[in-house]
């Protein structure tokens, strides 16, 4: 799977009972917290390129619409232009009719930081690769926090699918949280 891949779904036709450990939401209490702490690499440079303000959130909805649209993208030198356009492709590609604010671009960012932990990373060098990767970053201790969230929602799954004597979900959950923990 690469970095920007979305984890994929299980093949498995759907059950008849409720699906209790999933809920297809727009935002998630962490995806708003998290995504809200990712910043624009280079911010004043970014606008003062594009002669233009814009948030510092890579997040923020001016942001997204500058990103979705490509509005001055030709004002930027050749290597920021492609991280931004890379960015756009990875995040900003879904068919929602409401994109880019469907959700959509903060679930997929959220995966690839947790594809990079899964891959062995730390918080430092998550922050590291995703300023390289896209000129966006994060604080470490916000990173740290986001993971450490992860584990414990998965540690809650993990707990409830034990509760409901649901025995794949028990191990997916496990197994992802192994990831994680590294």
């Amino acid at each position: 799977m690469s970095s920007g891949d979305a984890p994929r779904r299980s093949a498995r036709p759907p059950s008849p009972r409720p699906r209790r450990f999933y809920s297809q939401t727009a935002y998630s209490p962490v995806t708003v917290a998290f995504t809200d702490k990712i910043y624009v690499k280079n911010h004043r440079q970014l606008a003062s390129q594009l002669e233009t303000n814009i948030p510092k959130g890579a997040f923020a909805g001016a942001t997204l619409d500058m990103l979705f649209t490509g509005d001055g993208l030709s004002k930027l030198d050749s290597t920021t232009r492609d991280r931004i356009l890379d960015f756009a492709e990875d995040f900003l590609d879904c068919d929602c009719q409401a994109n880019p604010y469907c959700g959509c671009p903060e679930e997929k960012f959220m995966a690839y930081v947790l594809e990079l932990r899964a891959e062995g990373l730390g918080p430092q060098a998550i922050v590291d690769v995703m300023s390289d990767d896209y000129m966006v970053y994060a604080y470490t201790g916000d990173v740290l926090s986001f993971l450490d969230d992860s584990v414990r929602q998965l540690e809650a799954i993990e707990t409830l699918a034990d509760v409901e004597s649901n025995e794949e979900m028990s191990e997916r959950a496990r197994r992802a949280k192994r990831e994680l923990s590294g």
